[in-house]
């Protein structure tokens, strides 16, 4: 029984990182509907298609794992302070390995901004407001199901479950990299998922790193946003 059902979870985890490797293509339904020219789109109009496809993918996810949630919202609310000082302190690890791996990249080996910044920089500029709501919430929301919850259901050993998180959620942000150099900076966002694999592994409650997540998230979108 117990195997049967780690196999389900492991199928259910593969499903659920591949619908969320294309959950861009939800952007199709708005695109058929209003006619729009994929040729002519402007930059509002990307971050646009891009919310809605991130509000689909949170709907889906939500209604998957509800039963979950729901459990380990308890959790959270039961000691919500306790679990966010824990959680923290494995960001703020994290943080550190990400900002000094950053300045290294990009100052002393001269590997620019990473792809992924250069492009929510962009969407920023375009629709600051929309990018709060997308970037400061709803991704935080889908990239912690994805990248933490859907692992850890599976992964039990907690290294194995950080290293499992490094790798895939480093791994996303740089995956369209333009140049080998641009792969480097898999290191300073796997960190960060790393940080957020112990947050959540240490208070067994996804809304620890869920929260931290948005937080990190949302203070740097405004960052850029009055700078």
């Amino acid at each position: 029984m117990e195997i049967k059902k780690n196999e389900k979870l492991i199928i259910k985890g593969i499903l659920i990182f591949l619908l969320f490797w294309n959950s861009a293509q939800f952007q199709w339904i708005p695109i058929y509907l209003f006619h729009l020219d994929i040729h002519h789109l402007s930059d509002s109009a990307q971050v646009l298609l891009s919310a809605f496809s991130s509000v689909v993918m949170t709907i889906i996810l939500f209604l998957i794992y509800r039963k979950d949630l729901k459990k380990e919202f308890k959790i959270f609310m039961k000691k919500p302070i306790e679990h966010l000082d824990k959680g923290f302190y494995y960001y703020a690890i994290g943080f550190v390995i990400m900002l000094v791996s950053n300045l290294i990249i990009n100052f002393v080996l001269g590997g620019g901004v990473a792809n992924n910044e250069q492009l929510v920089q962009k969407m920023i500029k375009s629709l600051p407001l929309i990018m709060v709501i997308e970037a400061g919430l709803l991704a935080p929301f889908t990239e912690e199901i994805v990248f933490r919850k859907s692992i850890k259901d599976v992964v039990k050993n907690p290294y194995l479950f950080a290293f499992l998180s490094f790798l895939l959620f480093g791994g996303a942000h740089v995956f369209h990299s333009s140049n080998l150099m641009g792969y480097l900076y898999i290191i300073p966002y796997g960190a960060l998922g790393a940080a957020f694999a112990f947050a959540y592994y240490k208070t067994d409650t996804i809304f620890t790193s869920m929260t931290i997540h948005m937080i990190h998230n949302t203070l740097l979108i405004l960052i850029s946003i009055l700078l």
